[in-house]
Order: C-alpha cells, then sequence, then structure tokens
C-alpha cells in the first residue's frame, strides 16, 4: 500500500507513537536498510512539520486529553469488537486479535445470519497496522479473550466450504 515515509528523530519509539497518530514506527534492520535513504528528517521537536504529518500531530493531541487515550498501548495482545455497517453491505461485527503494534493476528467476521467466519495473516494479502492502540476510540471495543476464543472456535475458515 501506499503511505508517507519520513526519518524520524525522537527519543524512543514509544514517543513518535505518542505524537502521531495512526503512524507505525519500523525499527526492523532489513526494513530499514530497504527504506530510501532520501526521505525527508524531522525532528519530533520541530514547531513545524510536513504536510501531512503536521495532521497526524494534530490529530494525536486531540486524542490526548480524551478518556481512553493509551489504555491499549501497553498491551502484547489486544481483543477487540468492531461494528460495521459500511458499503451498504450487511452490518457485520469484527472480533480482532491485535499483537502490539496494532497489527491483526486473527480475526472473526460474525455476520447477523450468525454465519462467523475466521482468517488470519495467511488469509489477507497485506496486513498493515490496523488498529492505533493510542487512539482511545478502542477503548470502548475491548472484549474478553474468552469471547473472542469462544467466536474463533465456532467460526469456519473464510475458505471452507461450510
Amino acid at each position: 500500500m501506499g503511505g508517507v515515509w519520513w526519518w524520524v528523530h525522537a527519543r524512543s519509539t514509544q514517543e513518535v507513537l505518542e505524537t502521531f497518530a495512526e503512524v507505525e514506527v519500523v525499527t526492523r534492520p532489513d526494513a530499514i536498510e530497504q527504506a530510501d535513504s532520501d526521505l525527508p528528517e524531522v525532528d519530533i521537536d520541530e514547531p513545524t512539520l510536513p504536510p501531512g504529518l503536521d495532521g497526524l500531530r494534530a490529530k494525536r493531541d486531540t486524542q490526548r486529553d480524551l478518556p481512553g487515550f493509551g489504555a491499549l498501548a501497553n498491551k502484547n495482545i489486544a481483543h477487540l469488537r468492531r461494528h460495521w455497517d459500511g458499503d451498504g453491505g450487511e452490518p457485520t461485527a469484527y472480533l480482532m486479535e491485535v499483537d502490539s503494534d496494532g497489527r491483526r493476528l486473527r480475526q472473526v467476521e460474525l455476520a447477523q445470519d450468525g454465519t462467523a467466519l475466521k482468517s488470519g495473516p495467511d488469509d489477507w494479502p497485506f496486513n498493515p497496522p490496523s488498529v492505533d492502540l493510542f487512539d482511545p476510540e478502542w477503548a470502548d471495543k475491548v472484549i474478553h479473550p474468552a469471547e473472542f476464543e469462544a467466536a474463533w472456535l465456532r467460526a469456519r475458515h473464510v475458505d471452507s466450504e461450510q
């Protein structure tokens, strides 16, 4: 997928995640080696940031004072329920298990008719971070791991016939 990239100078990964909404901090040496060395460099403390990054800081500034800000930030695994009514289709609930960087590990799609489909990373063409764990929007979507596991066990695999 696309995205906008910068080299951000900061004191820690945590500081970047606390300062900018909806970002991924790449720290794997192989990914850094593959990155474009001509990316713009930005210091996290600069008062004026490039277009795009400035909006992500403004969004995070707005979120910071809301209840639930950062509630999921230190979790190794989070289990979440997200309702989806979009695109004119049937309303659906997605139960997600996400890791500490917001990437889905497993997912159960629950349709209104009771159909439950499960999928994992091998079923998805790509798996970018889909959950900003600092975003207070996610704090009230947390479910108990047992609820996720029960749904996972009763769901059929997305590719199975029945």
